[in-house]
């Protein structure tokens, strides 16, 4: 199963944004993308642009045929029924890029004799144009067996990737975990928003200010860890600023109050690794925010 990248024949099954990331990635380190079939003609229009050596297929079973290694980068609940229905052959590596499917969702071409894997970038796919540019130097989730396992990870590696190898019955938590720096940040950034809306600022004016802070969080953390990167009135011990803080947003965004208590106490920990918050201080902080959590439970 070491049959030179080079010589394979690339199809995708699936022609949206993963594809349109992967296909060009995999073309740009000369590689042959051969096929692609897509249900709907706009995203397979988009894919065919970006690969114009790539020929259209009119069903999924042509790509199959046609070609040596087949990603199926369709929409996770429909990884198992789309491999189900097409005819394998022990010619095959089979491919889907989902981080939390396991790979027996391609049981069907395992039972001929196909190889099959899992190959899923941690890289956010919302602009493919974006993704491309950002997918050199991220991590790639690889699952699969022997020789192809090997492939994956040398496949990742032409696209300028690092291959991670992940165990069996991992992909959820492996998968989860990319959430917490990907939609979830995004969503700690619509609250910080939302706050500076509240006091007469745009979306891009909050942005334009957050943007730095958060390439220097990020900076932070790269140099010293996740303790000594982290800074801020918990890492201080500063328990007057965490109690205007509570009070303000109490006042005028609880939700946004009970989400910054479960941040906050996430952060007590940090603090005292850090060796900057003392234990005495880590307790009554601890305390300030497990009561008023408490009392905004009593009152709701």
């Amino acid at each position: 199963m070491s049959t030179a990248l080079a010589a394979l024949r690339i199809g995708f099954i699936g022609a949206g944004r993963v594809a349109q990331t992967l296909a060009p990635a995999f073309a740009c380190a000369g590689l042959n993308v051969a096929t692609f079939y897509n249900r709907g003609a706009d995203a397979a229009q988009r894919l065919g642009s970006r690969i114009p050596s790539a020929r259209p297929m009119t069903d999924a079973q042509q790509v199959v045929d046609r070609c040596d290694m087949v990603f199926l980068t369709v929409s996770d609940d429909a990884i198992l029924p789309v491999c189900r229905d097409l005819r394998w052959e022990p010619r095959h590596r089979v491919v889907h890029c989902s981080g939390a499917t396991e790979l027996a969702a391609l049981d069907h071409a395992k039972s001929a004799g196909a190889a099959t894997g899992g190959f899923h970038p941690m890289q956010m796919f919302a602009n493919p144009d974006v993704a491309l540019e950002g997918l050199r130097g991220c991590t790639v989730g690889i699952e699969a067996e022997g020789d192809f396992r090997r492939d994956l990870e040398l496949l990742a590696t032409r696209i300028g990737c690092e291959p991670l190898a992940l165990p069996a019955g991992a992909r959820a938590l492996y998968h989860a975990s990319a959430y917490y720096v990907g939609p979830f940040l995004i969503a700690l950034l619509k609250e910080g928003v939302e706050l500076w809306k509240s006091f007469g600022a745009s979306e891009a004016d909050a942005l334009r200010a957050m943007m730095p802070l958060l390439r220097g969080t990020v900076a932070a953390v790269l140099d010293g860890g996740l303790a000594n990167g982290m800074g801020g009135c918990v890492a201080r011990g500063d328990v007057g600023t965490i109690l205007k803080h509570l009070r303000a947003l109490d006042e005028r965004f609880p939700p946004s109050g009970a989400l910054y208590r479960e941040l906050a106490l996430r952060n007590v920990p940090l603090g005292i690794e850090r060796g900057t918050l003392s234990a005495p201080r880590a307790a009554e902080i601890e305390r300030l925010l497990l009561r008023t959590r408490s009392e905004e439970q009593a009152a709701s």
